[in-house]
């Protein structure tokens, strides 16, 4: 299996060293280059071509456009992870509500962190796929033209479950409701969002931050909104 390849940043040695021993003991992570400044971080990124990478958002003459611009660039694209405290959030909420990366508070749980990396490279990978018309590629622009904003709470939950990788029994158990119902649910999900596939949901899920989305929605610490309109 083809490990997760990891470039993080920080300006804090200590941070750095925290990250490295946390991420060290979860075999499908690797970290590839551990920088302490701006200049090593997009070096890193332009050479080595990680699947994710996770920066101080605050680390000095870090110039985050520049930076978002060269990952997504590089091969078939670093996919971005910005680590942030309180005073930094709002100055971020303009590149989160473009896409163009995802937030982690400081004060997120060391099981959240690593849930997201994967995540994150999960729809990195799924999103460089050659898929035929109808597949991946075609389905999720679709999908991207109806806004998630439409869904249910409840859809959502289905949504958030499906991108875990959680079969219709899986779900069911957590939301206590049957496989019928999920059925149900499914199929009105991929109505919605014109997409026939839970490849799709979870790819779609994973791009537009809605795993994230749903766990600030049911009180999930240290991960920010990308959309305040779209938790309503």
């Amino acid at each position: 299996m083809r490990r997760i390849r990891i470039v993080i940043a920080d300006r804090h040695p200590i941070v750095l060293q925290g990250i490295s021993s946390l991420l060290s003991t979860q075999s499908d992570l690797a970290i590839v280059a551990s920088c302490g400044n701006a200049a090593s971080c997009s070096e890193a990124i332009r050479l080595l071509v990680p699947d994710v990478a996770l920066v101080d958002a605050a680390m000095p003459n870090i110039g985050l456009p520049s930076l978002l611009a060269l990952a997504s660039t590089a091969s078939q694209g670093t996919r971005v992870v910005l680590f942030a405290d309180a005073a930094g959030v709002s100055e971020l909420q303009s590149l989160v509500a473009d896409g163009s990366c995802l937030v982690l508070a400081k004060e997120t749980k060391p099981e959240t962190l690593v849930a997201t990396l994967r995540k994150v490279a999960q729809s990195q990978r799924l999103a460089s796929l050659s898929a035929s018309p109808g597949e991946l590629g075609g389905e999720s622009q679709a999908g991207e033209k109806k806004s998630l904003t439409q869904l249910t709470g409840r859809e959502r939950q289905i949504m958030r479950l499906v991108s875990e990788g959680l079969s219709n029994k899986e779900i069911g158990r957590c939301l206590k409701i049957t496989d019928g119902t999920i059925k149900v649910h499914l199929h009105h999900i991929f109505q919605k969002l014109d997409i026939s596939n839970r490849t799709v949901l979870a790819a779609l899920a994973i791009s537009r931050n809605e795993v994230h989305l749903e766990a600030r929605e049911v009180g999930a610490p240290g991960l920010l909104q990308r959309d305040p309109a779209s938790a309503k």
